[in-house]
């Protein structure tokens, strides 16, 4: 590609939040020198690459090495001292460049010097260039948008629908993917607004526990975030935005929840019944079903005794009271897992008193900027260097493909140290308690059980700069790690016989994660009900389609979730297009429906639960919200975002049976 080929795109890209048109640069060399000092090389010289149509100064020794992750992220992948001041130079050229050439408008990046700028942040991993232009969307080729249409694709006289259920981050995802491609849907949602678990999770300190860019579409590439760590409205924000811009908001139905859908052998189609808003039931008949209900959805309440007579108020984390003032109270949060670690921070300054219970300690990550908004130098590249967002998030995205396997992968035979899977988990361990050491010096008491009892990554792993520590060591704090005996009328007594006087009581105790489609009756073939096919252990082919519920698909369905590396969005991206992609099979042959086979889902499973039974989550002693009631690892998927793109690449013909 030559240094001056700036060609305007001549497609369509695949991004609604498309920007054509960047703010001029007018900072001085000086000026743009420090703020180089500041930047992400790696995304920053991939902007630039594609930015002034110059590749050649991707140089192979610039190239960052993707050094794996411990605990703490390396600066710009991991590069040498010497790589990143030749990096700032090339860099500053770039931005001079800019600057001069009065480059604003976003450039054409032809095929060639994709791969060369995929090639320079993926340190020439090749089999990933697929995928990553999925991610990227700057690319004619490999979006995610489908390349066919339904008018063009449906048999003469016939006509088909989906259901979508559910509009949260997967809901949304399916609706875009399929409207996309034209396909006749309707979409349901049981509460009075979209967001799923954005839109009800409004507990103090809700946001994200995963870097911001790492949490979006690829088709809707927000640039202006104001956080490193998105809070939850900012989330809650973006996902109506998303909706808007897809023109997906008007076709929402809400206060619409699905309780039944029975397949129809005979017609081929699924009778579903529909309440609305508590009126009486619908029944409605669609050649499809997508179910994007999601898998933190259900409140997981212990039951203790007594808890009838307390007469304070309780309330589950999803289930918040807006209305309720906790300020100057006597509070009591159950749990320390991924909410309460948000919550308790947040509340712990304006409450009279706090006891939190503690049935396992969390491992944290060090995660320094995780409440700090994105710096003023981040903010400028996103305004003048074109694209800057999108290769940031696609940095982010590569960073995250291999992400910290290695540290949770265990060692056959392992028993050189306790608590611990292998050689390398075992360092991770000890690092993060020398962390902890430093957290809660001068509480001996505190950090003996602020330490763990299983191995780093056996379950999630949360983001620490420090406010979990500063929190329980809070002169009003009370760590209480004795079991629950039951509950009085004011407050809550332990096994040891203390008693804590509270006003509220706060139910951070997760969800219940594997009990897929709970409240919902799907039947399929031959009257078989899918929670007694499944028998408490969900299992779907690619996480997507479950042998003798013809044409029904799950968008964050069983093993799919990604907890070391990996993006949520990628993943629920791909199911929806999967599902699109089945559809377009079962249009193009004018059959009525497509069934996954029983041995294409073992082979599946097969493969899933041997990978699962290496890493930390999968060890017999480990139990973790990952392994459902039959003790199988049945959310998590275990390997990167690259095998799930291979997986759900194609929908082959011999693992299913088509219906006519």
């Amino acid at each position: 590609m030559s240094e001056n080929s700036i060609d305007t795109l001549e497609i369509a890209v695949d991004d609604l939040f498309w920007q054509e048109c960047y703010e001029p640069i007018t900072e001085n060399d000086e000026q743009l020198a420090q703020l180089v000092d500041q930047a992400d090389l790696p995304a920053l010289l991939a902007a630039l690459a594609a930015a002034t149509g110059n590749t050649k100064i991707l140089a192979e020794e610039l190239r960052p090495p993707l050094t794996p992750v411990d605990t703490k992220n390396h600066p710009h992948g991991g590069m040498s001292a010497e790589a990143v001041e030749k990096a700032k130079a090339v860099a500053l050229s770039g931005l001079i460049a800019l600057r001069d050439q009065q480059i604003t408008a976003t450039p054409r990046l032809d095929a060639e010097a994709a791969e060369d700028i995929l090639g320079f942040l993926s340190n020439g991993h090749s089999e990933w260039n697929n995928m990553l232009k999925h991610e990227l969307g700057l690319t004619p080729e490999n979006s995610g948008a489908p390349t066919w249409c339904y008018e063009d694709v449906v048999p003469a006289g016939r006509t088909f629908k989906a259901l979508i259920v559910g509009s949260g981050v997967a809901g949304i995802a399916a609706a875009h993917r399929f409207a996309q491609a034209g396909v006749p849907f309707e979409i349901i949602e049981a509460s009075d607004r979209l967001g799923g678990t954005w839109q009800k999770n409004k507990y103090p300190g809700v946001r994200l526990d995963t870097p911001t860019f790492g949490y979006s579409y690829s088709f809707a590439q927000k640039a202006d975030w104001p956080h490193q760590f998105a809070q939850g409205e900012e989330v809650r924000s973006y996902l109506q935005t998303v909706a808007e811009k897809a023109g997906l908001s008007q076709k929402i139905e809400y206060g619409a929840k699905l309780i039944s859908a029975t397949w129809d052998e005979a017609a081929g189609v699924w009778e579903t019944a529909i309440s609305k808003q508590g009126q009486e039931t619908e029944v409605r008949h669609f050649n499809a079903v997508i179910s994007a209900s999601g898998q933190l959805d259900i409140p997981n309440v212990p039951e203790f005794p007594g808890q009838g007579k307390f007469t304070g108020i309780q309330m589950h984390s999803q289930e918040w009271d807006v209305n309720v003032d906790w300020r100057g109270k006597k509070v009591a949060v159950i749990g320390t897992g991924a909410s309460a670690y948000q919550i308790v921070p947040a509340i712990y300054e304006e409450v009279a008193e706090l006891v939190v219970f503690q049935r396992n300690a969390p491992w944290m990550l060090p995660a320094p900027t995780y409440h700090a908004e994105v710096s003023d130098t981040f903010a400028w590249l996103v305004r003048k260097v074109p694209c800057y967002a999108q290769w940031f998030r696609l940095w982010t995205t590569v960073l995250g493909i291999q992400g910290r396997f290695h540290t949770v992968r265990a060692e056959e035979n392992w028993s050189q140290a306790p608590l611990s899977v292998s050689h390398k988990n075992h360092q991770v361990r000890e690092e993060l308690i020398g962390m902890l050491s430093k957290q809660f010096a001068g509480h001996p008491e505190l950090l003996k059980h602020a330490i763990p009892s299983y191995p780093p990554g056996a379950k999630r792993m949360l983001r620490d700069n420090g406010v979990w520590a500063k929190a329980l060591t809070a002169e009003h704090a009370t760590l209480e790690v004795s079991p629950i005996s039951e509950f009085t009328e004011n407050g809550i007594v332990t096994a040891d016989g203390t008693n804590h006087e509270v006003d509220i009581v706060i139910y951070a105790t997760g969800f219940k994660p594997s009990d897929y489609l709970d409240g919902i009756e799907i039947v399929g073939r031959e009257g078989t009900r899918i929670h007694d096919y499944w028998q408490g252990d969900a299992r779907a082919h690619n996480g997507v389609t479950v042998p003798g519920f013809p044409n029904f698909f799950m968008v964050y369905g069983p093993n799919v979730g990604g907890v070391v590396a990996g993006s949520l969005h990628f993943m629920l991206e791909r199911a929806s297009e999967y599902a699109l992609k089945a559809v377009h099979e079962v249009l193009k042959r004018d059959a009525k429906a497509l069934d996954v086979t029983q041995a294409a889902l073992d082979r599946f499973t097969a493969w899933v639960d041997a990978e699962n039974r290496q890493m930390a989550w999968g060890q017999p002693y480990v139990r973790t919200w990952y392994q459902n009631r039959k003790g199988r690892v049945s959310q998590v998927w275990p390997f990167t975002n690259i095998e799930y793109w291979e997986a759900t690449e194609n929908v082959l013909a011999d693992e299913y049976e088509f219906l006519n």
